[in-house]
């Protein structure tokens, strides 16, 4: 056997003489070595120099086979996470809405993956929020209450994450990531106490009279910062979009040579509905549908910056909302919040599909297949796990993860959702669970407790505007109100014993369940207690002197052009 060599040596009189030596050709022969200077030397070289070729593709084909379909998961690929705020899952036309325009939310549908069962780990924004950013139930963070004060309020509340908690933008920094939030936050900024001390007695006066009322909210709770400074107190809500979008894009175009998170949090469609004139009377659902059709022209400006920076292929696009529509949110006759489709419920109740089932759509071409729609229980919860682990970091080994890996089912490997329970809070009081039965693709919701709506059969708690989570406003069930979403997605018909043979069997397994899920859970600090809550002047944030609070650093630059 000989090797593939080419054999060059000197000949007498600064002449050389050149040998292919090849085994491709006669693998048996003792000598396969051909002197280029004989006759048919030419023929048997091409010959040579076609089959060296061929077999040597061949191999560097099969040997870069692996590494190159697996290229887009090596590599760390841009995200770009978009939330909106209160929108309801059927005001988004991908979703079954075809009177509120939404084209570039549905075109992400249409280039992705829609999932039609993505549930929110709680009714409200503060607790679906932290467990958004942690991939695990608020409950486990402190983030729900234990009493009627179940958000944050104030800028200058003492409430909120626990600095013991890791988000998904902390790993991602630690593996080279540039970290972008842009929308609504609250910060926490501390005021000197020697200043506090000498104004005490004006902050006082200050606060009983004007700040008592519309003043307090809108100098002290709305601003505009960027990183930890205040640009903007109180906050110009008509430059507000521009200013979002603005910062948007920027951070797009600053990043783009290096991977990023950008975590961009609408204002939209929370009340008080903030919209540029330009959008204002376009809808045909007042303001509550101009605002969400201006909304999706932000998602449509935020998608043409990752065109223009030949991002796409390499940036995973995710949109969706925090919670349910506030069905509750009415003024006169006009409606301000939004509509959940065929579920029933919403904003703030911790059991109905209406509060929690929220859309959920992922883009990436190349990686993820167009147009697929998944109808596998599937949570906000799992956008950290499924993050943290595309950017090549590992998710905390010292505590409990609720989400999952969503990559697996978005890309067709797996078949079934790795959710087979998930349970639904309101505040610290467990509400509903769902059961995934994959053998059977029932999907089982229990109800222990529901609200009481008002007007009766109602569908919402309008005498409230807002529905609670225990007390004389809810009903507790026992036995527990059991539907099957997978043929009753609308709640609204019951099951009871004497009409499904199952229904011992199913509600003696989701017992099991939540005695199982309950010993996973430890005492935590209360972040949402009534002292955490209520606002505290010494961590007010300020642009001044407190508590003369006003600054505008932003400016009307460049907001045109937007």
């Amino acid at each position: 056997m000989c090797r593939g060599d080419l054999v060059i040596t000197a000949g007498a009189q600064g002449s050389y003489k050149v040998k292919i030596c090849t085994p491709f050709l006669f693998p048996q022969a003792k000598n396969c070595c051909f002197d280029l200077n004989t006759p048919n030397a030419k023929m048997i070289w091409q010959l040579t120099s076609y089959w060296t070729s061929l077999v040597t593709s061949v191999i560097f084909g099969l040997l870069l086979q692996l590494p190159l379909a697996q290229l887009s998961i090596v590599t760390q690929p841009n995200f770009v996470l978009l939330m909106a705020d209160d929108l309801g899952i059927g005001d988004v036309g991908c979703y079954g809405n075809d009177t509120i325009r939404t084209p570039n939310i549905d075109r992400l549908a249409k280039e992705g993956v829609k999932l039609t069962q993505h549930i929110a780990a709680a009714p409200l924004c503060t607790p679906s929020r932290a467990a958004f950013l942690t991939g695990r139930y608020p409950l486990r963070s402190g983030m729900d209450a234990i009493n009627k004060y179940r958000v944050i309020f104030w800028n200058g509340g003492s409430g909120g994450l626990p600095p013991n908690e890791t988000t998904f933008a902390k790993i991602l920094q630690q593996q080279g990531y540039s970290t972008g939030l842009i929308g609504r936050i609250t910060g926490l900024i501390p005021v000197r106490w020697k200043t506090l001390a000498c104004l005490a007695g004006f902050s006082l006066l200050f606060f009983v009279s004007w700040f008592s009322s519309y003043g307090f909210v809108r100098y002290w709770n709305c601003i505009m910062m960027r990183n930890h400074e205040i640009t903007e107190q109180p906050m110009v809500t008509e430059r507000t979009t521009s200013l979002i979008l603005r910062e948007s894009i920027a951070f797009i175009e600053r990043n783009k040579h290096k991977p990023f998170l950008l975590f961009l949090s609408f204002l939209h469609s929370h009340t008080p509905l903030l919209t540029t004139e330009k959008f204002l009377g376009k809808s045909s659902h007042g303001l509550y549908g101009d605002n969400v059709e201006e909304m999706d022209w932000m998602v449509g400006q935020v998608l043409d910056a990752i065109d223009k920076e030949d991002l796409k292929s390499t940036t995973l696009v995710y949109f969706s909302s925090d919670h349910g529509g506030w069905l509750e949110r009415q003024e006169d006759k006009r409606q301000l919040g939004g509509w959940n489709g065929i579920y029933r419920g919403g904003k703030a109740m911790g059991g109905w599909e209406g509060g929690i089932r929220v859309p959920g759509i992922l883009r990436w071409p190349g990686v993820l297949p167009a147009g697929t729609v998944i109808n596998e229980p599937t949570s906000l919860m799992d956008i950290y796990p499924t993050v943290t682990h595309l950017a090549g970091g590992v998710v905390p080994q010292d505590r409990v993860i609720d989400g999952r890996d969503l990559m697996p089912l978005l890309q067709g490997r797996v078949e079934h959702s790795e959710h087979e329970f998930l349970f639904h809070y309101c505040g610290i009081h467990l509400h509903a669970v769902r059961w995934y039965q994959k053998d059977s693709g029932a999907t089982w919701k229990a109800h222990y407790v529901t609200p009481n709506f008002h007007p009766l059969g109602a569908g919402a708690c309008y005498d409230r505007g807002f529905c609670p989570c225990f007390g004389e406003g809810v009903t507790h069930h026992e036995p527990p109100l059991l539907f099957d979403l997978s043929r009753d997605p609308s709640e609204a018909k019951p099951l009871s014993a004497d009409t499904e043979p199952l229904f011992d069997t199913v509600i003696e397994r989701i017992g099991r369940a939540i005695e199982e899920h309950r010993r996973t859970l430890t005492p935590v600090p209360e972040q949402l207690s009534l002292y955490n809550v209520v606002w505290k002047p010494w961590l007010q944030p300020c642009c001044g002197t407190f508590p003369f609070c006003w600054c505008d650093k932003e400016g009307d630059s460049e907001l045109d052009d937007l």
